[in-house]
């Protein structure tokens, strides 16, 4: 399939308008959708700055390739987007993007389709065609631009048979569209350039090609993985590995070819699908690396948080004791609810927290270790603090143990992963939980539920002001997710008013700028005024990040004008003594809140109508050009 029966002269902008990153996303997307390519707007540009958030697709040289694969694309489609003035992309270089591919595939994309847009990121690293679009004067001369460099040859199975000194690598992203291939070309150029033998193993959306043979592994000075998601690791046993993101690849291939060359990485030693964690840890440093595993195990814990907290709240709509058989206002299907909830997702909460820290540290060998862990730590009472410690604790545990058999013969190497590391790992962490971690972290846990339950209004109020404030510090970052991860914590432990407060300080932000762009219009430009509707309903929908463009233009202003409002309705929330046992949901939850919902729509409004006037008064006017 040629690129062009993907870019069409419909999905063509040659004049983009937005001068920030999510309007720009968000023109690109209505060309598509105008085309006739995408089936929900809104369910696709969700899937758009979900892969943002992963990392940029800015991929530097003023090209960016926000991509998405997702049910809400009706056939496989490029959109390009060219800006004349350059947007802040946050793109590798910190240089602006001029160029946009915006990339749709259908859940269902074939192989042709795909390995259409994986050539499309290829022929992008020439830097004459970058040089050529910038300088197109129609649509036509955009797709002859592609169809001259673009042939739709399969790549070549690359074979290292013969080579003296050579290296080889694994490129992956998380949707394996562009990236990938844009790391794999990357390095085989500089490759070639440098005089150097590589073979390169690509993990798309269509599949691995270009597999790596076990002899041409042994046979290789080293590998070089330059990946985003999980790669099989244990086949790299022995071997010096440069473990580095995908970015890397693209951006850094001198560098890591270099590297490779002088074997300046450590010797991986790994069983199971393991990773080089301290190759990894020593890139990210001690603070970042402890934040990836916390948010591994909180992201893959949410979902029985969310699904079993909204069960329970919706049982409590039948009664407040209407799951107690011996209650008169029993109902035995708020029973069912409850015990689905409560009962069954709500009890792996803490276990499935654990279990993921561990496997972020440890990789497999650490899951077990991790989930017997947490599960001591919930029947023990020592809550969401003791699954934080069972995870690092199981995980570190099982790291110090695969270095401690690492002299074991390699003949008995499959034993480690069948029953030496779920035999020990699950004895030692079970033991220290059982016997040292659980008392004391129980009571410090049961001292720190008690005095929330306890605080007077005057302390609730002021906890309510410090979450509020963190939340709209940095808007999806780490101190907004340290006052998240706060509030889900105290839901295993029956606290649920501070999560309450959370959530309503964390819709002010994007409510606030919602507001402010429809009331005070001459204070931002056209393209605000825009991107502000979409607020609406990003508020709504909890998802505070709608905000950050608006904040990252006029940090001095917006900034502490969102902390007031999101501070006010965290503080109105505790005030008023809400509850929420469900930890997101936004608008479509708030019926479910214990407390009064009409009480706690009430401190979201007000939070975000004070904190729409306060920008509106600090910002100053646009001025027309």
């Amino acid at each position: 399939m040629k690129i062009t029966e993907l870019l069409t002269k419909d999905t063509i902008a040659l004049s983009l308008n937005s001068q920030q990153k999510e309007p720009v996303l968000e023109e690109l997307t209505n060309v598509l959708y105008s085309a006739g390519k995408l089936t929900d707007k809104e369910e696709f540009k969700s899937a758009i700055l979900a892969r943002e958030q992963q990392s940029t697709t800015g991929i530097g040289e003023g090209i960016a390739i926000p991509h998405a694969k997702t049910k809400a694309v009706k056939e496989a489609a490029i959109c390009f987007g060219r800006s004349k003035d350059g947007v802040n992309f946050e793109s590798l270089d910190g240089q602006p993007a001029y160029l946009f591919f915006m990339i749709a595939a259908p859940e269902g994309a074939n192989n042709t389709h795909l390995e259409a847009l994986s050539r499309l990121s290829s022929i992008l690293l020439i830097e004459d065609v970058r040089r050529q679009l910038l300088e197109a004067s129609s649509e036509q001369d955009v797709i002859d631009i592609v169809n001259r460099y673009d042939t739709e040859d399969e790549e070549e199975d690359q074979t290292m048979e013969g080579k003296q000194k050579f290296i080889v690598a694994v490129t992956a992203c998380p949707t394996g569209i562009a990236h990938t291939y844009m790391a794999a070309d990357s390095l085989r150029a500089k490759a070639a350039e440098m005089g150097v033998d590589i073979k390169v193993e690509t993990r798309g959306s269509s599949g691995a090609k270009n597999v790596l043979t076990q002899q041409e592994i042994q046979e290789a000075v080293a590998v070089i993985v330059a990946a985003d998601t999980n790669v099989g690791m244990d086949r790299f046993n022995g071997k010096h590995v440069i473990e580095t993101p995908v970015a890397d690849g693209i951006r850094r291939p001198q560098e890591l070819i270099e590297l490779a060359l002088n074997q300046d990485a450590p010797v991986y030693k790994g069983s199971g699908n393991t990773t080089n964690n301290e190759t990894t840890e020593g890139r990210r440093g001690i603070g970042s690396t402890i934040y990836k595993h916390l948010m591994n195990g909180v992201s893959n814990m949410l979902p029985f948080v969310v699904g079993g907290g909204i069960l329970i709240a919706i049982s409590f709509m039948f009664g407040i004791h209407a799951a107690d058989p011996n209650d008169p206002t029993y109902n035995p299907f708020a029973e069912a609810l409850n015990k689905i909830g409560g009962g069954s997702a709500f009890a792996l909460m803490i276990p499935v927290l654990s279990g993921f820290i561990a496997s972020s540290i440890a990789d497999r060998p650490g899951f077990a270790p991790g989930m017997v862990g947490g599960m001591l730590a919930a029947s023990g009472g020592a809550g969401f603090l003791g699954g934080l410690v069972a995870g690092f604790l199981a995980g570190y545990l099982v790291e110090g143990l695969k270095k401690l058999l690492s002299g074991l013969p390699s003949s008995i190497e499959g034993i480690k992963t069948i029953l030496l590391y779920p035999l020990l790992g699950i004895a030692l962490t079970g033991l220290i939980m059982y016997y040292v971690i659980n008392k004391p972290v129980g009571a410090l846990n049961t001292a720190i539920s008690e005095w929330l339950a306890g605080l007077g209004t005057g302390n609730a109020v002021l906890l309510g002001i410090v979450l509020g404030l963190m939340m709209a510090f940095d808007m999806g970052g780490p101190v907004n997710k340290a006052a998240y991860v706060f509030g889900t914590g105290l839901l295993a432990n029956g606290v649920y008013e501070p999560m309450a407060a959370i959530m309503a300080a964390g819709m002010v932000p994007p409510l606030a700028i919602a507001i402010a762009t429809t009331i005070f219009r001459r204070k931002f430009t056209k393209q605000e005024q825009e991107a502000g509707k979409v607020n609406y309903i990003m508020g709504l929908s909890f998802i505070t990040e709608g905000a950050i463009p608006f904040a990252a233009a006029d940090p001095i202003r917006v900034i502490p004008s969102l902390m007031v409002g999101s501070a006010i309705a965290g503080a109105l929330s505790m005030m008023f003594s809400i509850g929420l046992r469900a930890p997101h949901g936004g608008v479509f939850v708030i019926p479910l809140v214990e407390g009064g919902w009409l009480l706690y729509l009430l401190a979201i409004v007000i939070g975000a109508i004070v904190s729409a006037i306060i920008l509106g008064i600090v910002k100053r006017p646009t001025v027309a050009k």
